[in-house]
């Protein structure tokens, strides 16, 4: 039986919570590995307007667009540039369209890498190194990728020596030294959270995301 778009979206909603839930109880993400790939398959059919595949196991596919394109859905909570997404080179030839997700453990979000027509995204596989017969797509090459396509505005800047605060136009935390741009964020901001005396823990008593703590501490320091 199809899902709705709205059971689709509630559904999203549950698989993200569960998901924090097991974060901020200390389970590594790569223990989580089903459930990250359930939040990318239902991730993708939202944002296609489509429905999951009809069968368990669709050979090649997670999920068919509104459009009838059959897609292949990979995701990964990996938050390095290091690391990199297998394909299968026998079930290729059954998916149109190829879309690589991120779960943000920082933000607690979902990042799209790659959403390309199949043949557009076969210019960023290599094969593997080992003797796997997998097609590869290094994270680091869609990073940079994506890195090049952004130019985003910075809203809110903020210093708090020896750090300088940064809020991007798309809500986005960085944290500098100096020259240097430090990630990951969080502890950083959890240190001058603490200086400031302020809780980094909302009203339901769970740790705030980075963009949470960001935006308290910057509007913290603009008030001072």
């Amino acid at each position: 039986m199809a899902l709705t778009q709205m059971q689709i979206i509630q559904s999203l909603g549950e698989a993200m919570s569960w998901f924090e839930r097991e974060i901020t109880w200390g389970v590594p993400p790569t223990e989580l590995r089903h459930l990250i790939g359930r939040i990318g398959e239902l991730y993708a059919a939202l944002i296609t307007n489509g429905q999951m595949a009809s069968e368990v196991n669709q050979q090649g596919y997670d999920v068919v667009s509104a459009d009838g394109e059959r897609v292949s859905v990979k995701t990964t909570a990996m938050m390095g540039a290091s690391g990199h997404i297998a394909f299968n080179p026998n079930t290729l030839q059954f998916v149109d369209r190829v879309i690589v997700l991120k779960v943000n453990t920082e933000e607690m979000q979902i990042e799209t890498l790659l959403n390309e027509e199949t043949d557009k995204a076969k210019t960023f596989m290599r094969e593997s190194s080992g003797n796997s017969g997998k097609l590869i797509i290094s994270l680091s090459r869609l990073l940079n990728t994506n890195k090049l396509k952004k130019d985003v505005s910075t809203v809110n800047t903020v210093h708090k020596a020896p750090y300088t605060i940064k809020e991007l136009e798309n809500g986005t935390i960085e944290v500098y030294k100096g020259a240097n741009h430090i990630t990951p964020a969080k502890p950083i901001l959890r240190e001058v959270a603490e200086q400031l005396n302020l809780s980094i823990l909302n009203s339901n008593g769970n740790p705030f995301n980075t963009r949470q703590l960001g935006s308290l501490i910057i509007r913290t320091l603009k008030a001072k």
